[in-house]
């Protein structure tokens, strides 16, 4: 059911090509050197990657889920960075667009964002609100046709670039009749007085991905950047984590592959006592368990952008793709870690060497494992849609 079909085998060739080309030779400098490279986004926009899941009218593909997923899957292989930066980009930064907003607001920031000239990013985490978005504690309140919102957003990704254009940000804007805060969504202009872009973060992994810190200072914007009904921002970010949960799936996915194809080669080629180390059963069943975990997430993270594409038709229940993606999500994020582990095993001494890949990929696979939803959370939507008591 979910074999990929010719004119997806010819696009992953294509990207995977892309990826080979454009970003391998300059995966370890950028690492190295903590920094986004700018330039190669308007190359990805020019192959489409920004607009695969876009409507023709501003500029799109008007593709499938599918597609997107192969696509960061592929670069995923070769950069977690860069993986993630059409990840976010087109699932946090174009998604809310696309998803909810106005007939103007499409047309001011789509054409832009899906040719890759420029990048939005999503605001939802907060220093003291991360897996508990009901937490939030950024605040917006009309005032002369404005809103106006002051807080903090922590951990946004693309959203210092030099090309941001917009962050669309979660705020509490009143009370639900049960108490509960009311939460929606609001988008803020990159150079909005007040809107001040925090120092990058000096992460552990993902060194060439952007990830700032974001302060608002009385930040003023129309009231008609609004992004859907007030107050239905909870409902909005939900459907949004459950799709970038399948992206980052499919991150993980070409992570795991990565680690595959690199302790294959290794095992095949590594002398030790006159034979290479794949001869050995110890070494040889870990890589064999290496490609069992690879088909699998790739199995679960096939089936869950089929069913995001199904339930967009229609055909399938909002129900049914969070709970895929949930469950594609904690199995390809947490077999990515343990791919890493096992492929630095297997390179021995050379796999704590910064000039082997297998140190990278073991830096930047442990975020996979919290963000867009930690594997706990991932653990607690699976039980709750398995009917278990809350």
């Amino acid at each position: 059911m979910f074999e990929l079909s010719a004119e997806h085998e010819m696009f992953r060739a294509a990207v995977r090509d892309f990826a080979e080309s454009e970003i391998r030779p300059h995966s370890a400098q950028w690492d190295q050197e903590h920094r986004f490279p700018v330039e190669i986004v308007p190359k990805m926009g020019e192959m489409g990657l920004f607009g695969l899941t876009a409507p023709e009218e501003f500029g799109g593909a008007d593709g499938d889920f599918l597609s997107l997923c192969v696509a960061i899957e592929e670069l995923g292989r070769v950069d977690q960075s860069i993986g993630i930066t059409l990840s976010a980009g087109v699932g946090l930064g174009i998604n809310p667009i696309l998803s909810f907003g106005t007939a103007e607001q499409k047309e001011r920031w789509l054409p832009a964002l899906v040719a890759g000239r420029q990048l939005a990013a999503f605001g939802l985490t907060e220093p003291g609100a991360g897996s508990d978005a009901g937490g939030t504690r950024t605040r917006a309140r009309r005032e002369n046709g404005e809103w106006v919102i002051n807080g903090s957003k922590s951990f946004i990704t693309n959203s210092g670039t030099s090309i941001t254009s917009v962050v669309t940000v979660t705020a509490r804007t009143g009370e639900q009749p049960d108490g509960s805060p009311e939460i929606s969504a609001i988008l803020m202009p990159a150079g909005t007085p007040g809107f001040t872009v925090d120092p990058a973060y000096h992460k552990l992994g993902w060194h060439a991905s952007d990830t700032h810190g974001l302060t608002f200072d009385d930040c003023r914007v129309p009231a008609e950047n609004l992004v859907g009904e007030q107050g239905a921002g909870f409902r909005q970010f939900l459907q949004i984590l459950d799709d970038g949960r399948v992206a980052i799936s499919a991150l993980a996915l070409g992570l795991a592959q990565a680690c595959l194809e690199l302790a294959t080669e290794y095992a095949k080629t590594r002398v030790a006592f006159g034979r290479p180390i794949g001869a050995n059963q110890g070494v040889a069943f870990q890589v064999a368990d290496l490609a069992v975990a690879v088909e699998a997430a790739r199995a679960l993270t096939y089936k869950a952008a089929w069913l995001k594409d199904e339930r967009d038709a229609g055909r399938r229940s909002a129900k049914e793709l969070s709970q895929a993606a949930a469950i594609a999500k904690l199995y390809s994020t947490e077999a990515a870690v343990t791919a890493t582990r096992t492929v630095t095993q297997i390179l021995g001494g050379n796999g704590f060497m910064e000039e082997f890949p297998a140190a990278r990929y073991y830096r930047d696979a442990k975020i996979l494992e919290i963000g867009e939803g930690t594997s706990e959370i991932q653990r607690m939507v699976i039980a709750r849609g398995l009917g278990l008591p809350r």
